[in-house]
């Protein structure tokens, strides 16, 4: 179970039946997250991906702070499902567009056709280090990340990333967030 932390649905809780096997964001790490969010974006204006959604944690307390457009891609289908149940339940289906499928098919499949401020990833946590680097290279060599966007992953606080992307880590207890900027696009000098 957890919690809507904000916005429109603040309080509301969202328990999953109990044969899911999910891990939501705590309350204290995802009420620090948004904080640095909302600091940055304006929530109504922007587009957000999250990325193996799970249970909607994130999807809708982004929802719920007034983001229109937000895309979870989940792969367990009885997940996909409870997501479009809830997002229905909770009168957010226009602002919650679930997709089904593998998040690394998923983003070579789509790549370059959308981009968005916010990129979230949250992946089980026995996910191997080098799957966290291909996820890295999928979603800043394929442009899902606007100018001013920013990719956040959530992830083990002993995973350590070295990565030129890396703007910043911040560590809650054994979950740790890490931001990634956009690649900088080449400038191309000649014939100057």
């Amino acid at each position: 179970m957890y919690r809507i932390i904000s916005g429109k649905w603040k309080a509301k809780k969202i328990a999953a039946p109990k044969n899911f096997d999910v891990r939501p964001t705590t309350d204290f790490a995802k009420e620090a997250l948004f904080s640095i969010l909302e600091n940055t974006y304006d929530m109504q204006s922007i587009s957000v991906l999250d990325l193996f959604a799970g249970i909607g944690s994130i999807s809708f307390e982004f929802a719920s702070r007034g983001c229109k457009d937000v895309t979870s891609v989940e792969m367990n289908p009885k997940h996909t499902s409870f997501l479009n149940s809830t997002a229905s339940e909770l009168d957010m289906s226009l602002q919650v567009n679930v997709q089904r499928g593998d998040v690394f098919d998923w983003l070579k499949k789509f790549r370059n056709r959308k981009a968005f401020e916010i990129v979230f990833a949250d992946a089980p946590f026995e996910t191997e280090e080098k799957k966290y680097y291909e996820m890295l290279s999928l979603v800043l060599n394929n442009k899902y990340l606007k100018e001013n966007g920013i990719f956040i992953v959530e992830h083990q606080s002993r995973l350590k990333f070295d990565h030129p992307n890396l703007k910043d880590t911040r560590k809650y207890g054994n979950v740790s967030f890490s931001f990634f900027e956009p690649n900088k696009e080449e400038i191309n000098n000649q014939g100057l």
